[in-house]
This record gives structure tokens, sequence and C-alpha cells, in this order.
């Protein structure tokens, strides 16, 4: 038994590959264990020719406006320009351009090189950069758009709707998996159930988590776990949901579009005794992937322990049948005595027996605290 830490006994899959240490380890900090199945791996500035045939092409058309949408992306733009030799031309073309900043971490990457920012969005967004963009004007301008892994065609669209003649600029640019068995892994535990939560921090990326479990044939499967609450699906921003929307998964996004916002949303939503608890004679219980939150206590539970438990908490005081119960247990149990031994050691487990009660000749149900009520048949 240990005390309750935010995301102990949670397991969570993260899709991202850059800044993924940075996440996981966020989450790890705060007990969760975390699986690791980047649907899409970035190419650094460094050894991106692309990313300097497009900076030399900015340089030869000097642009009026200049877009920063990341301040990672931001920054790896001049190391690699640097590295090319076009560090002081790529400064010159950015003074001499207005610098709009997608967010307030934007803004301080950009005016650590030493450059103004003149324009910035209320929202964190490339929505609210295309808003403040097209309230000042950009016909017959030259807009450039620093863009993380692939261009925003939204907002390209609405600048050149407007008039804007538009080029872009890719840092880290999207590549094929680094490895594929990590991502069908992935995709199997979510669809089985085994994690907690998914979280993704890009549309790209969320894009092609969905086309992968759509090819396995487990989007069914998946968005069913999503709409039950038993599977967390978090972005973290309204972008990043949209490949998830459109699958028919209705992502958790954090107040901000910062890595930061995002966990702090997870672990708000994953501690909260919400829909997900039930209230039991032994304390608020909640099964998660790897372990059980009863009441303050985390309690490490076996395999076969957690899947008993969980069909009898999602029964919610109702007696669950003997059969139902063999069913959920991992195997094919051939008799009764499997069961019989995983109840015995989950009440051990748990610490207080009472908590799952043995209904004679009918099955198992939780004990509900006072004034809970089962749910009906």
């Amino acid at each position: 038994m240990s005390p309750r830490q935010g995301l102990e006994g949670c397991v969570v899959l993260v899709t991202s590959d850059r800044r993924s240490g940075d996440l996981r380890a966020a989450l790890e900090r705060r007990g969760a264990t975390t699986l690791h199945s980047p649907t899409l791996a970035t190419t650094p500035p460094m050894v991106d020719d692309e990313l300097v045939r497009e900076t030399r092409a900015l340089v030869r058309a000097a642009p009026d406006v200049v877009v920063v949408t990341t301040a990672a992306g931001f920054r790896g733009w001049l190391e690699a320009a640097d590295a090319a030799g076009l560090g002081r031309d790529l400064q010159s073309a950015l003074e001499g351009a207005r610098i709009v900043a997608r967010s307030p971490q934007v803004d301080a990457a950009v005016r650590g090189a030493g450059l103004e920012v003149v324009g910035r969005t209320a929202s964190d967004s490339t929505a609210g950069v295309r808003d403040v963009l097209l309230a000042e004007g950009v016909a017959g301008q030259r807009v450039a758009i620093q863009h993380h892994g692939t261009p925003d065609e939204v907002l390209i669209d609405g600048l050149v709707g407007a008039g804007a003649a538009v080029s872009s600029v890719v840092v880290h640019r999207w590549g094929p998996p680094p490895d594929r068995r990590a991502v069908a892994l992935g995709i199997e535990t979510a669809a089985t159930g085994e994690v907690d939560a998914v979280l993704f921090t890009s549309a790209p990326a969320a894009q092609a988590w969905v086309d992968a479990v759509t090819e396995a044939g487990e989007l069914p499967r998946v968005a069913a776990l999503a709409r039950a609450g038993r599977l967390l699906v978090a972005a973290i921003g309204e972008v990043t949901a949209c490949p998830l929307r459109s699958a028919g998964i209705e992502p958790l996004l954090p107040e901000h579009s910062r890595l930061g916002s995002l966990v702090r949303a997870v672990l708000d939503h994953l501690e909260q005794l919400g829909p997900g608890a039930v209230e039991t004679i032994g304390g608020s219980l909640r099964v998660r992937s790897s372990a059980v939150v009863l009441g303050d206590d985390v309690l490490p539970v076996s395999p076969n322990g957690l899947a008993v438990l969980r069909v009898l908490a999602d029964a919610r005081g109702r007696v669950v049948p003997r059969s139902a119960l063999l069913a959920a247990l991992p195997g094919d149990p051939s008799s009764g005595h499997a069961l019989e031994m995983t109840i015995a050691r989950l009440r051990e487990a748990l610490g207080d027996r009472r908590v799952v009660e043995t209904v004679v000749r009918r099955g198992y149900r939780l004990a509900l605290a006072e004034g809970a009520h089962a749910v009906s048949a």
C-alpha cells in the first residue's frame, strides 16, 4: 500500500517524437508509467537541406511580414541558418520585417534573438495569427511563415485569399515513424484498455495515429473506450484535436496549448473522483491500468484482479454473475477455481474484505457506501 500520488497506477501513451522526453518526465514525476509510441519522426533542423533552401529563398526575397509559430522551431531555424553560413543574412531579413508571434513563448524566443515583435495573438493559435494579419491587411505583401512539421494550409489559404504572397519555412519536418512495431504495440494497448490515456501534441501525429488505428481495425474499440471514459484522449490544442474529432473521438484540451498545461489537464482529469469512481464502504474506488486507487491509497493488484474489479466497478453495485467474471479473466479459465483465487487475492490486496461482496448463488458485487445506489438491473 502506498499513498496516492497524482498519476500513480496510470499508464500513459505518448505519441510525440520532439520533446517527448520532457513530456514523459513530467508525467513520470507525477507517478505515471509512460509508453513511447511516436507516430512520426522529426528531422532535426541542422541536417535539413530543404530548410536551408527555403531560407536562401527568403533571404533573396526579403518578406514584409514573418509569422513565427513555435519557439523551438524558431531557435532551430536560426541555428541551422548559422551553420549554413546564412545567419547574418537571415538576421537582416528578419530585422526588416514585421514579426508576428503565435504565443508568449514564441515572443520570448524572438526577443531573445535581438528582434522586435510587432504583433502577438491573444489565443496562442495560428487562427489568432490569421485574424491579426487580416485585420491589419496583407494585400500585396510578402508573408513568410515558419511552420512546425507541416505547412498550416488554413493559415496559408486565409492569407493568400486576402492578397498576400505567402512562402513557407518548415522546421522539424515530419518523416515515417522511427519504430513501426512501437506504433502497433501502442495501438494494441490502447484498444485493449491497458492504458489510461493517450496524448497528442501535433495534428500530423494525431492524424497518423488515427490512420494507423483505422488500418489495424481498432478504431471502433478505441472510440468506444474513449466514449465510456475508460480511455482518456488528450490533445494540446484545437488544431491537434481535429483529426481525433473527425474519427469520432472527443479529446480533452488544456487551457493553454503548452506541454505543462497538457500535463496539468491530464492530472486533474485522472485524479478527480468523477464518473469513473465508485463510492464503496472502503472508500472511493478507481481502477487504473496497473493499480487500484482506494480512498487515498494506491494498491498494486494482479492483472486478473484488475480485470475482475473493472467489471465489478462498471456494474456499480449490481450483482455480476460468476460466468461474466470468468469471461473477463485473461486466458480461458476452465473452472471456477481461477475466479475464486482471484477474488481471494483481490480482497487481500484491497485490505478490506468487505469491498467485494459474495452474493450466494448469484455472483459478486461491490459493497457500496451508505447513500450510494446500485445501478438497476
